[in-house]
C-alpha cells in the first residue's frame, strides 16, 4: 500500500512512520522526507497512494501574541485545506484519509468519560483551528467519497514527550515539581504506539473516535512513575489551598509564572473520555500507559 503521511517527524508521526513502514510510505515535511512543502505556504506535488495519515498541525499551546493566534489557523486549518486541493488535483483520489484530532476541540476543563457526542465548544485558538480542519477534511471526504477517519486524542504518551509531560519530567528532574493535595484527579491518556496501531485498523472504517488506554490515571500516579524512573523520591504533596492563594498571584504575574489559576483548575480537575466506540466498532485493545511508559 502506498501512504501520504504528513508531520511524520513529528512525537506521533514517527510512531506512525515506524508501525508502516513495510508500507510505501511518502513523508511530507518541511525540511526532510520523500515530498518536500510546507502546508503553511505551499500546494506540494503528491503522488497516488490510497491512504493519507494527515498528523501534521501546530500543537496546543497557550498563544501570547495575535501573530501566535494567527498560526494555529495557518497551519492546522489553511495547511489541511492545502493538503486536500493537492489531493483533488490527483487524476485518482485516495481511498482512505485520517486525520488526527484533539479532544481539545471540546473546549472543556472537567468532565467524566465524556464521549464523541459531545458538541464542539472551544474557544480558545488552538481548539477552533481543529474544529474547523476536522469540518475540511470531512466535507471533502464526503464529496469525493474517501473514507474518512478523525482520531480526536487526550495526552499522547511515549518515549521523549514533547509538551506538558515533558515540563512535568523536567521539573521533576530539576527537583521542583510538586503534586496537590487533591483526590482522584484524573487525566485520559494513550500510548502513541497504541494510536499508530489503531490506524491500521481504523483506516478503512471510518469514523469519528476517542483513544485512551481506559484506566485514566491521576497526575499522582503519572508523576510518581516518572520520580521512580528517575530514581527519585516522589514528589512533594502541596495543600490546595496555598496553591490557591499562589495561583491567585500568578494570575497579576503574566504568562511566564508557573501556576495561575486555569493551570490550578487544571491541575484538579477530573478530564476524562470514553472510547468505548472504539472498543465496540474497532475492537481497540491499548496497552495501559502507567505499565508501558518510559521516559
Amino acid at each position: 500500500m502506498k501512504i501520504i503521511l504528513t508531520g511524520a517527524n513529528g512525537f506521533l508521526g514517527k510512531a506512525i512512520y515506524h508501525h508502516f513502514s513495510a508500507e510505501t510510505v511518502f513523508r511530507l515535511s518541511r525540511t526532510e522526507g520523500e515530498l518536500i512543502g510546507n502546508l503553511e505556504h505551499d500546494l506540494p506535488e503528491l503522488p497516488l497512494v490510497e491512504l493519507v495519515i494527515h498528523a501534521a498541525g501546530k500543537a496546543h499551546s497557550v498563544p501570547r501574541t495575535a501573530q501566535e493566534k494567527e498560526a494555529f489557523k495557518n497551519v492546522n486549518v489553511a495547511g489541511t485545506r492545502r493538503l486536500l486541493t493537492a489531493l483533488s488535483k490527483l487524476t485518482t483520489l485516495p481511498k482512505y484519509f485520517v486525520f488526527i484530532s484533539s479532544i481539545a476541540v471540546y473546549g472543556l476543563e472537567k468532565g467524566e468519560l465524556i464521549d464523541e457526542d459531545q458538541p464542539l465548544a472551544a474557544t480558545d485558538p488552538y481548539g477552533k483551528s481543529k474544529i474547523d480542519a476536522e469540518a475540511l477534511v470531512a466535507s471533502w471526504c464526503k464529496e469525493h467519497h474517501v473514507v474518512c477517519s478523525i482520531l480526536r486524542l487526550p495526552l499522547l504518551a511515549g518515549k521523549n514527550p514533547p509538551g506538558n509531560l515533558q515540563s512535568m519530567i523536567n521539573a521533576i528532574k530539576k527537583g521542583y515539581y510538586f503534586d496537590i493535595n487533591v483526590a482522584n484527579v484524573q487525566k485520559s491518556m494513550v500510548l502513541i504506539d497504541d494510536v499508530a496501531m489503531f490506524i491500521e485498523k481504523v483506516y478503512q472504517i471510518g469514523g469519528i473516535f476517542h483513544l485512551t488506554d481506559g484506566y485514566h490515571p491521576t497526575f499522582r500516579e503519572i508523576s510518581n512513575l516518572i520520580s521512580k524512573q528517575l530514581h527519585q523520591k516522589n514528589a512533594v504533596v502541596m495543600p490546595y489551598a496555598l496553591m490557591k492563594a499562589v495561583a491567585f498571584v500568578g494570575n497579576f504575574l503574566g504568562p511566564k509564572f508557573p501556576l495561575n489559576r486555569k493551570k490550578l483548575d487544571k491541575m484538579t480537575n477530573t478530564l476524562t473520555f470514553s472510547d468505548q466506540k472504539a472498543r465496540t466498532i474497532v475492537g481497540w485493545q491499548p496497552q495501559p500507559v502507567l505499565a508501558n511508559f518510559t521516559i
